[in-house]
């Protein structure tokens, strides 16, 4: 028996057991992260510097882009560190910064969404209220709230889960610092407030997720209503993208901490910890970028300096 007090360091869920496989997931996390900090540095530089697109849908894009940087910048580094060197410790004021970190992302990644899904509403369904619901201090004021909120919630999560005594050793079951495993670690019926704190944070996300459904469905109702089918076609065009991203993340963060019992496994854990940490930061970039053509003009024109036009023929113009 041991207790938080005498714990200075974790240890991690290693990764594989084989030295092989071990610097085999190495290579698969350094081509991941890298896509990442690509795809999503090209589309903050892009926004950033492209007039024409500071408009709310790429200001949110913008703020989620930042928020997958934060999430695949927290986990990623330490667990390529412990598969190249064939280690799984974390030392007690890591695991706390690498907890807060995650839940400060993750939950401005979900707040993000719902703003994001809030702005295909108001832009389908209100298109001549658009100005006015969605001027430049309302989208300032919304991101503020999304991250003030994910401050808070990670800050309360992160202050609650280390504040518990620990008597179950140090050995994580999973590959980063995560609240369900910490708490296996405590004292029985020690941890009631996080469990009370998790609650709470799951009525919050379960509003946002029912925002987002009943937003869809009058998206799609009002699509319908349209009567040409290229403006159904552009309109759904506008909303499969962060329809996709949605559906990736929510699923697999559902599955991983809703599945029943007889489900779990450490492996199938894993698996499904990897799909909403690590793949959704990769994945968007390109999700974005290949459905939004005004996006992916600006991007190669940041990058190459000239300006792809498409009318039926591809003409290419030196800025």
């Amino acid at each position: 028996m041991s207790n938080s007090s005498s714990i200075s360091h974790f240890l991690l869920l290693a990764l594989a057991d084989t030295w092989q496989l071990q610097l085999l997931h190495f290579c698969l996390l350094l081509g991941i992260s890298l896509a990442a900090l690509l795809g999503n540095g090209l589309i903050i530089s892009t926004i950033a510097c492209s007039h024409h697109l500071h408009i709310p849908m790429f200001f949110f894009l913008l703020n989620l882009a930042l928020s997958d940087l934060g999430m695949i910048c927290t986990t990623v580094p330490k667990a390529m560190h412990n598969s190249l060197w064939d280690t799984r410790n974390i030392s007690y004021t890591g695991c706390a910064a690498q907890l807060f970190f995650f839940m400060f992302f993750i939950s401005a990644e979900f707040y993000l969404l719902t703003i994001m899904c809030y702005d295909r509403y108001v832009s389908i369904c209100k298109p001549l209220h658009y100005g006015t619901l969605l001027g430049s201090r309302a989208c300032a004021h919304m991101s503020a709230a999304a991250w003030a909120s994910a401050f808070l919630n990670a800050l309360m999560h992160t202050a609650n889960t280390f504040s518990l005594p620990l008597c179950h050793g140090n050995a994580l079951g999973q590959f980063f610092c995560a609240i369900p495993e910490i708490l296996k670690l405590s004292c029985s019926h020690s941890n009631l407030r996080e469990h009370g704190l998790i609650s709470i944070s799951s009525f919050s996300a379960l509003g946002c997720f029912v925002f987002i459904v009943f937003s869809y469905v009058q998206i799609f109702r009002a699509v319908m209503r349209i009567p040409s089918e290229q403006g159904r076609q552009k309109a759904f065009s506008t909303c499969l993208p962060h329809l996709a991203v949605v559906s990736l993340f929510i699923t697999t963060v559902i599955f991983a901490h809703m599945k029943p019992p007889s489900l779990s496994s450490q492996s199938l854990d894993l698996t499904l910890s990897v799909l909403y940490s690590i793949v959704p930061p990769a994945l968007n970039p390109l999700i974005y970028s290949l459905r939004n053509k005004e996006l992916m003009a600006a991007v190669w024109r940041l990058m190459t300096g000239w300006t792809l036009w498409d009318k039926g023929t591809l003409l290419w113009v030196r800025q």
